[in-house]
């Protein structure tokens, strides 16, 4: 780390020298342009405009590759930051191309714009200043959070139709979920984003953080929309009941986690924590009604329920825990 010392020139204006080693690789003379921008943690970013940034680009031979294989390796690329994509083989095979046109569909930005026998060209369209995190993570919440009450709104009203729309719903938080990853690795790497001027890298983590659990929430909900999808007994009004109180108390448990986040509201967080026994005890209930049905496929069906239900509330838990942890760490700044 190299030092500088601050001087005053016209009275009111400071200024310092710039490393020559540095200036002369990012081709920095005189008359040059920079970008400043300023953390919250008081640190002072210089960027060196230049007309064009570079692209980034990937070449991936994929012969052989087929399945969930293919799948993982353009989601490594994609998250990696790659701007462009270039998938080669002597031959795609129609398979490999279904799986390259799937993964485009569950991602944010990518678009196919070549294709021929011997190569697929991929291109990440999206500006990332279009996106901030806090605002994905938001909307990865209210996605949710609905995937929930609409699962268990199909359940009790055996509507196929509605739990089939929550099944499809999961895509688009898959999609959110994996934008923020990108995001956040783009951040470590240097990268000015929305957001960075206001956020901190803590609270980057942090929200970085609440979208995991955010997202297997999601996939609970999708548990419970496949139950009402595919069943074809009933559920008594009793059981129905405590399904709707537990959901209900676990629902309540995740948006007031999310709130305590946004608002660094450390008392409503450990409020959420404590919810949790509540939410134990109305599950604990409805596994003893179960076990009183007749029907096994409906006592095991319920039962996948009612864990799915448990588990959102514990990850609406882990949420709080997050939330008071960078409660604290912003109260830390607010000091310094």
């Amino acid at each position: 780390m190299e030092s500088r010392k601050v001087q005053q020139t016209g009275g009111s204006t400071y200024i310092i020298s710039l490393p020559k080693k540095w200036a002369e690789k990012v081709r920095i003379k005189s008359g040059s342009q920079v970008f400043l921008q300023q953390h919250p943690d008081g640190t002072l970013v210089i960027d060196p405009v230049s007309e064009s940034s570079p692209v980034q680009k990937k070449e991936r031979d994929i012969t052989g590759k087929m399945g969930e294989v293919l799948t993982r390796d353009i989601i490594a690329a994609y998250l990696a930051g790659f701007d462009i994509i270039e998938l080669k083989s002597k031959r795609i095979l129609a398979e490999q191309k279904n799986v390259i046109r799937d993964v485009c569909y569950k991602l944010i930005g990518p678009e196919i714009i070549e294709e021929t026998s011997k190569s697929v060209i991929i291109q990440d369209l999206l500006n990332p200043n279009e996106v901030s995190i806090k605002k994905s993570v938001k909307r990865m919440f209210l996605i949710s959070n609905s995937m929930h009450k609409d699962a268990i709104r199909a359940l009790k009203t055996k509507d196929s139709d509605l739990a089939m729309d929550v099944i499809h719903r999961d895509d688009e938080v898959d999609r959110l979920f994996l934008l923020i990853s990108k995001q956040f690795r783009a951040v470590l790497r240097g990268a000015q984003l929305p957001d960075t001027a206001e956020t901190s890298i803590d609270e980057y983590h942090d929200f970085r953080m609440t979208a995991s659990p955010l997202e297997r929430i999601a996939d609970h909900a999708r548990k419970i929309a496949k139950v009402a999808y595919n069943m074809d007994f009933s559920i008594t009004q009793d059981s129905m009941d405590l399904i709707e109180n537990a959901s209900d108390t676990s629902r309540k448990i995740v948006e007031n986690s999310i709130n305590a986040l946004y608002d660094s509201n450390v008392e409503l967080a450990n409020q959420v924590i404590d919810q949790g026994d509540q939410m134990r005890e109305q599950v604990t209930k409805i596994n003893e009604t179960l076990l009183k049905l007749d029907s096994h496929e409906a006592i095991v069906a319920l039962g996948t329920v009612a864990d799915s239900i448990d588990r959102i509330g514990d990850y609406g838990a882990n949420i709080a825990e997050i939330s008071i942890n960078s409660a604290m760490s912003n109260a830390l700044k607010e000091q310094d």
